[in-house]
């Protein structure tokens, strides 16, 4: 009787997940520790220094009135030369400082600025600190659309080693409390089942969590998120309308107390409708860079426009809108504590006021408003709060809240633990295979997974929904079909790599 007729088909089965499992985990934990090791340092930055510096303390004065928003600009203005102001962020408390993002050619710096006397406190480069850093790696590991799709992959395929971890430790423990709970006497028989104890106890724990960061974040991701789940729950940009655009706009009959805006070309007459075309979205005009600053369901969302007769209720119209009267009135609306104030940017830009907590500016993710004010007439193009969202937008709202630990000091807690044992589960996966290795030295080279050797067949049962899985995450399906065409092509042609890989 051969090797492999001897072993039962439920055997057989345990053994065909096990190597899915291990195949899957080989290749996913190196990635799950670089965004962890990440996570933890974007936690650590996002609560001591802030993200863009805005944690930076100032010494309360007597008198608590602050300086005039537009002397405090006209300050940071006057850390880069010929620079135009892009957009004000209000102190998070009494002892924080106020932030303004300023832009000259070639060069945007966050300026910190005391809101009582208006000196410069601090400038650095927008996006250019440490927590951005993390940041990057954490998205895109720093080498752009590619490292999203490694990413992307990677959580994919987390997802498939997941369902099969699962599978794997109810066969050996026959019930959820054995799975969460370690036997002591099963754990101490000898090193490496102690081990996989460890990583299997702690994958149970934590695994539902893990799916849900995988699905968050892949809903951010090029692929399933952007091109697929993005695109379909986008907020519906028609709920403020399309006006007609006015024939000219007298930019004369405005007050702007600074330089406010880039330079952009005048919309006139019938050019407006290829403007109202080719709208930019929020994503596009209000994020600063590679960074996410725009709630997840109006990031595709389009822009709406100044100069239209759309809007009501707004800014009265015998006051001048400039800085200090939309930030006066964001505060008559309820905008409280930090929020972020967006400039007209162009011809037709408008100002926009937001408050959400994925940008560090409160906790409750529920609370999140975002409004748009016509730069010309001062009317409220829009007013979007959480329960506009659709159920998707605010999925992704509470759950990227979640995700960056920003609900509290419990939330920044448990994303610590979370992230260690991720790099625990890693780790320990990696030394039960070093440990599983056969001590021979000719056998000991190359990957060594599950079942070398043996012909295992395919359970459909688990199979079938792993492969749906798969279909659903387009990465996850590319990069199973890449591995199947280098194995047909390459890996069965080369003695060389089937010894490394067998």
């Amino acid at each position: 009787m051969n090797r492999d007729s001897s072993r039962s088909p439920n055997t057989q089965r345990y053994f065909t997940v096990w190597r899915w499992h291990f195949y899957a985990g080989m290749f996913v934990a190196p990635f799950l520790i670089v965004l962890a090791v990440t996570a933890l340092g974007m936690l650590f930055m996002s609560n001591t220094a802030g993200r863009d510096n805005d944690r930076l303390t100032v010494t309360t004065p007597e008198s608590t009135v602050q300086a005039p928003v537009s002397i405090q600009a006209k300050n940071a203005l006057g850390t880069l030369p010929d620079s135009a102001l892009i957009k004000y962020i209000a102190p998070r408390d009494a002892e924080t400082v106020a932030l303004f993002q300023v832009q000259s050619e070639g060069q945007t710096n966050m300026v910190a600025v005391n809101p009582y006397t208006a000196d410069v406190v601090n400038s650095a480069p927008a996006s250019g600190g440490l927590y951005d850093t993390f940041n990057n790696i954490h998205s895109d590991l720093l080498i752009g659309k590619a490292g999203d799709y490694l990413l992307e992959t990677a959580a994919s395929l987390t997802i498939l080693m997941i369902l099969s971890g699962w599978y794997l430790w109810w066969q050996k423990r026959k019930s959820v409390k054995a799975m969460l709970i370690p036997n002591e006497v099963v754990a101490n028989k000898k090193k490496r089942s102690f081990i996989r104890t460890i990583h299997a106890t702690l994958g149970s724990w934590i695994s539902i969590l893990l799916l849900f960061f995988c699905i968050s974040g892949m809903a951010w991701a090029g692929v399933w998120g952007e091109r697929m789940v993005q695109a379909w729950s986008q907020f519906p940009a028609g709920k403020w309308g399309v006006a007609p655009m006015p024939v000219s706009i007298d930019h004369s009959q405005h007050s702007n107390a600074m330089h406010e805006s880039m330079a952009a070309p005048h919309v006139h007459g019938a050019a407006a409708s290829e403007a109202h075309s080719e709208a930019p979205t929020h994503g596009s005009v209000l994020n600063s860079g590679d960074t996410k600053e725009v709630p997840w369901v109006l990031e595709l969302t389009p822009m709406p426009v100044s100069g239209t007769t759309m809007g009501k209720d707004g800014i009265a119209p015998n006051i001048p809108i400039m800085i200090d009267t939309v930030d006066r009135y964001a505060r008559e609306i309820g905008f409280v504590g930090r929020y972020q104030l967006n400039l007209p940017q162009g011809s037709t830009g408008v100002w926009t006021i937001s408050q959400d907590s994925m940008s560090y500016d409160m906790k409750s993710p529920t609370a999140d408003r975002t409004v748009h004010i016509d730069r010309y007439s001062g009317n409220v193009l829009a007013d979007i709060h959480f329960d506009d969202y659709n159920t998707f937008g605010k999925f992704m709202a509470a759950g990227i809240a979640l995700h960056m630990g920003t609900l509290g000091w419990w939330s920044v807690l448990a994303n610590v633990l979370f992230c260690l044992f991720v790099i625990v589960i890693s780790v320990s996966g990696y030394i039960m295979w070093w440990q599983r290795r056969p001590s021979n030295t000719n056998e000991s080279n190359g990957l060594n997974p599950p079942a070398s050797g043996q012909r295992l067949s395919v359970w459909w049962p688990l199979a079938i929904p792993l492969l749906i899985i798969a279909i659903i995450f387009p990465t996850a399906i590319i990069a199973i079909v890449v591995i199947a065409l280098l194995d047909f092509l390459v890996i069965s042609r080369s003695a060389f790599l089937q010894k490394l890989l067998k």
